[in-house]
Order: C-alpha cells, then sequence, then structure tokens
C-alpha cells in the first residue's frame, strides 16, 4: 500500500503493508527516536505527534495517517536537548529508553498547558512509563522546565 503524508516538515510517500502500525513504517523510514515498548498502548515509548498532539503511533494504523503531520523528535532537537538540560540537572535522566516519547509528551504539553499544577502534569503524562525513575526527579525537571516550579 501507498499514501502520502507529511513527516517533520517533509512530504513524504509512505509504502506499507496493510494492517501496519505506523511505528513500524517510521522506524522503517529512517526515524529510529520512535520506539516500540510494552505493545499495549500504555508505555508512551512510541509517542509521536500527529496534527501537534501526541499520539501512539504503535496503535495508529499507518493507512490512517494520509495527509496529515507527523512530527517525530528528529524534528525538534533544539526543543528537546533545552528540556533534556532540565532533567539532567534534576538528576532525572536516567537509561534514556524512554526518553523520546517522554519528551515528545512535555513539549506538547508545554505547547498546549498554560501554568499546569501537578495534578495536571501528571494527568497529561498518563501512560508514560519510565522503569529507571521514581518519577520525582522528572516531576521537578518538568516543573522548571514549564515554568510553575
Amino acid at each position: 500500500m501507498q499514501l502520502e503524508t507529511t513527516i517533520n516538515g517533509r512530504n513524504v510517500t509512505l509504502d506499507f503493508a496493510g494492517g501496519e502500525f505506523l511505528y513500524e513504517t517510521l522506524r522503517r523510514y529512517g526515524y529510529l527516536s520512535v520506539k516500540q515498548g510494552c505493545d499495549t498502548s500504555s508505555c508512551g515509548l512510541c509517542t509521536v505527534w500527529l496534527d501537534g498532539k501526541p499520539a501512539l503511533s504503535c496503535s495508529t494504523l499507518t493507512a490512517r495517517v494520509a495527509g496529515h503531520e507527523i512530527t517525530t523528535i528528529e524534528a525538534l532537537q533544539d526543543d528537546a536537548r533545552e528540556f533534556a538540560e532540565y532533567m539532567v540537572a534534576e538528576g532525572a535522566e536516567q537509561c534514556g529508553f524512554c526518553s523520546p516519547g517522554f519528551t515528545m509528551t512535555v513539549l506538547a504539553m508545554k505547547r498546549e498547558l498554560d501554568n499546569p499544577d501537578e495534578a495536571a502534569i501528571n494527568h497529561y503524562l498518563a501512560g508514560n512509563l519510565c522503569r529507571c525513575s521514581g518519577y520525582k526527579g522528572q516531576m521537578r525537571a518538568i516543573k522548571k522546565y514549564m515554568g510553575v516550579a
């Protein structure tokens, strides 16, 4: 199968198999930050932006993205680097496996929410799992990054 879409601001034609999920297609095309973690749509590792909103690419069929804008962390390097500095400063960066999907979610949250409290941050981050962390350092980093610390 084939479709036209936009990835990181570039118009592309994707070849894919019927029933293929977006994370599989993106990885095959070299977007290696998009990872498969849980296979149950509950860890957030595969998060990309679909039309500017976080979406789980492991539960999005590639066939559904025709004409949509897909954004991966590869297009947001400066923003991701800035957030990573906050994570490091708070001792919250661990193994890094969950970082791309987690960062995509935090960057989207910063674009969508003004002055969120801790409950709003937790709600927005629901579904992002980190197996290394106790989340306290991450929350400190997020609050400082969002300017609400």
